[in-house]
């Protein structure tokens, strides 16, 4: 094992009371804990490069005052019971808080200092209707171990560092050719950037198109994470209300504010009402940006599920003027520790967004994107997908079907068309916070709509996931809340 500890040969204190002190010294501040195993006498003068006898006169000095065992056959030990005089030492007090508030901190730095962590743990309960994850139970995982496999056999470059930061050039012509049938984007591998997620995605966007100060407008409500995003980097946020049809563009186009440098949408499925964006908006929003020089963000994070409807091509696609950056990410159809995704860009700032993604982590898992790639060129993602929108169809009727049958008419349903999760309002006089607590009573957990809000909340929307609930635990979770949650007339 290795084991550092300074020692000065022309310090004016031996050798072996220099090892000796040191020891001690890791003993009382708990770096050595009890029952742990030191290096052998040869092996750590061999580490030091001091005799082996001054390391042996140490380890004396410490056994015979209590601070080391030997075990015959096993090694020496730190003891498991430590002298008494050690309970009540002083534990020995860290200086690095003292250090650390006299740092003055980025702007970035700051952003991160102030308000609650962004992901806190769920209630333990039995039922979960929490978004944005899969039936991790429906993903092949035999095939994948399988792809995985052969590469990990065949291919040592998956152990390298690579010259491309784009990414693997045959995943992004694999992504290419998917997104110009699935969502009738319009790109070459050369426009698409591998990026650890659609979060990193978001982050390097803001990083390179946003100074302190700019401007970003936001649906709202909307995605928490990217807004998040946007006020790390010093940005100010202008929301945009969203509507049954989307982003109420007029009311984007209309305003009386400094320019917008940046708009960031979800028009497949807003996040979190489910809407989608229509037509005729998308088309009024990409003519307002291309005159105004506005680069548009479309996180397209869970376009793949549509249900009952035909699909509406992406921003992307119908956009003329290089206005759009595409955002797309594999956690959702696949499955969220793939940290995966990808951005599709106009020609001309892929250079300095391959140079952004190099510093910020040079390149993504080159072994998943060997084996992404053959899961796309061979078919597996689409029949996946299809088998899927199948799947999340049938648990999106019982969710809807339920909620009728123990809410009837007294909720507002949203969303339910699309994606993987939808929207409920419930007429309740009970705080939002107050039905969550009593979901949690009864052993479900579902998630306020509330912290998704730049403007006041009307209060009483949850967001509820069934993508990974089966129609049994469905069913049973939407009968739980019905008792526990009162619904006025």
């Amino acid at each position: 094992m290795d084991f550092v500890i300074n020692i000065d040969p022309k310090a004016a204190l031996s050798l072996h009371r220099q090892v000796y002190t040191e020891i001690r010294q890791a003993i009382l501040s708990g770096r050595l804990t009890p029952g742990e195993k030191l290096p052998s006498t040869r092996v750590l003068a061999q580490l030091l490069t001091i005799s082996r006898a001054t390391v042996t006169q140490s380890y004396e000095m410490l056994l015979s005052e209590g601070y080391l065992e030997t075990i015959l056959g096993s090694g020496t030990f730190v003891c498991r019971q430590l002298p008494d005089e050690l309970l009540n030492t002083t534990p020995i007090q860290a200086k690095s808080q003292q250090i650390y508030d006299s740092i003055s901190l980025s702007t970035y730095g700051k952003s991160l200092s102030q308000g609650k962590y962004l992901h806190l743990p769920e209630a333990d309960v039995s039922i979960s209707f929490s978004y944005g994850r899969p039936a991790f139970d429906q993903f092949p995982i035999k095939l994948w171990r399988k792809l995985l496999s052969r590469h990990c056999q065949a291919n040592k470059y998956v152990l390298d560092y690579t010259y491309d930061s784009q990414g693997y050039l045959l995943l992004r012509e694999a992504i290419a050719s998917y997104l110009s049938r699935s969502r009738a984007v319009k790109c070459n591998s050369g426009q698409i950037i591998i990026v650890g997620g659609s979060q990193q995605g978001i982050d390097l966007i803001t990083r390179i198109l946003i100074d302190r100060g700019d401007w970003v407008a936001v649906e709202d409500p909307g995605y928490l994470s990217a807004r998040r995003a946007f006020l790390a980097q010093g940005a100010n946020l202008f929301p945009v209300s969203v509507d049954k049809s989307g982003l109420i563009v007029n009311h984007l186009t209309t305003a009386i504010i400094p320019k917008v440098k940046l708009v960031y949408v979800t028009p497949s499925h807003q996040f979190p009402t489910g809407a989608t964006l229509s037509l005729a908006r998308r088309l009024e929003l990409l003519a307002w940006a291309q005159k105004s020089r506005v680069m548009i963000i479309e996180d397209d994070y869970d376009s793949e599920y549509r249900y009952g409807e035909r699909p509406i091509p992406a921003l992307q696609g119908l956009d003329q003027g290089n206005s759009v950056i595409y955002v797309g990410t594999f956690s959702k159809v696949l499955f969220p520790a793939l940290r995966l995704g990808y951005l599709v860009l106009p020609a001309n700032l892929v250079p300095i967004f391959a140079r952004g993604k190099w510093l910020a982590d040079r390149q993504c898992n080159l072994l998943e994107q060997y084996a992404l790639t053959d899961f796309i060129s061979e078919g597996h993602l689409e029949r996946h997908i299809r088998r899927m929108r199948s799947l999340y169809d049938g648990r999106r009727q019982t969710l809807v079907q339920s909620l009728f049958q123990y809410f009837g008419e007294k909720i507002e349903i949203l969303g339910e068309n699309a994606g993987m999760h939808l929207m409920v309002k419930f007429n309740t006089q009970l705080s939002d916070d107050e039905i969550v607590q009593r979901a949690a009573l009864a052993g479900v957990n579902i998630g306020a709509a509330y912290p998704q809000y730049l403007k006041d909340s009307p209060g009483s929307e949850f967001i509820f996931g069934y993508a990974e609930l089966s129609n049994q635990k469905i069913q049973e979770g939407v009968r739980r809340l019905a008792e526990f949650i009162p619904i006025q007339n």
